[in-house]
C-alpha cells in the first residue's frame, strides 16, 4: 500500500499487545458501574481500531466471540452485542483502506456512523426482545466513542512507532 507523505513507518503489531488491549477493553466494559446508557463501549472502539489497522489478525470471529462475552456479562439478549460487534468489524474492514488515508480527526468522523449504526442495531434488537427504550441520552455513546478515537489511535499505535533514526543513505 502506498503511504501518505510524512506518514511514519510502523513496526508490526505484536499479537500479545493486540490481545492485551482487547482483554483490557473487555474488562473496562465489565466494570460494575450499573446501566449507564451514554457510556461508550471501549471494546467496540478497540475492535474497530484493530479491524482497521490489523484486519488479518482481528476479524469478525474475534468480534463475535467478544460480543458473546459482553452479552453473557450484561445478561442481555444473547447475540445482541455479538451481532453488533460483528457488523462493526465487517464494516471497519471494508472501509479500512480508505480510512487510513485520512488524518486521525477525520477518521473519527468516518467511524462515527459505524458506532451509531452499532448502537442502533443494539437498541432495535433490545426492543424486539421486549426491552425498554433507554432514552435519547443513548445518542451520546457513539459521539463519545468517536471523540475517543484519536486517544485510542495514539495509545494503541505507540508500541509500533519506530525511533526517528535519520540516515541520509536510508530514507525509511
Amino acid at each position: 500500500m502506498i503511504m501518505r507523505s510524512g506518514q511514519q513507518l510502523l513496526l508490526p503489531a505484536s499479537p500479545v499487545f493486540i490481545w492485551f488491549t482487547l482483554i483490557a477493553a473487555l474488562l473496562l466494559d465489565m466494570l460494575p458501574l450499573g446501566r449507564i446508557p451514554w457510556m461508550p463501549e471501549f471494546l467496540a472502539l478497540v475492535l474497530v481500531f484493530w479491524s482497521v489497522h490489523q484486519p488479518l489478525k482481528v476479524g469478525i470471529g474475534i468480534a463475535f466471540m467478544f460480543g458473546l462475552a459482553i452479552d453473557v456479562h450484561q445478561t442481555s439478549l444473547l447475540g445482541q452485542h455479538a451481532f453488533s460487534y460483528t457488523m462493526l468489524s465487517f464494516f471497519a474492514a471494508m472501509i479500512q483502506r480508505r480510512l487510513l488515508w485520512f488524518t486521525v480527526p477525520l477518521q473519527a468522523l468516518q467511524v462515527l456512523p459505524l458506532f451509531a449504526a452499532a448502537h442502533g442495531v443494539e437498541i432495535i434488537l433490545r426492543l424486539l426482545g421486549g426491552g425498554v427504550f433507554p432514552g435519547w441520552i443513548v445518542l451520546a455513546a457513539p459521539l463519545l466513542e468517536a471523540l475517543l478515537w484519536p486517544v485510542a489511535s495514539v495509545l494503541l499505535l505507540v508500541p509500533q512507532l519506530r525511533t526517528p533514526d535519520r540516515d541520509e543513505n536510508r530514507p525509511l
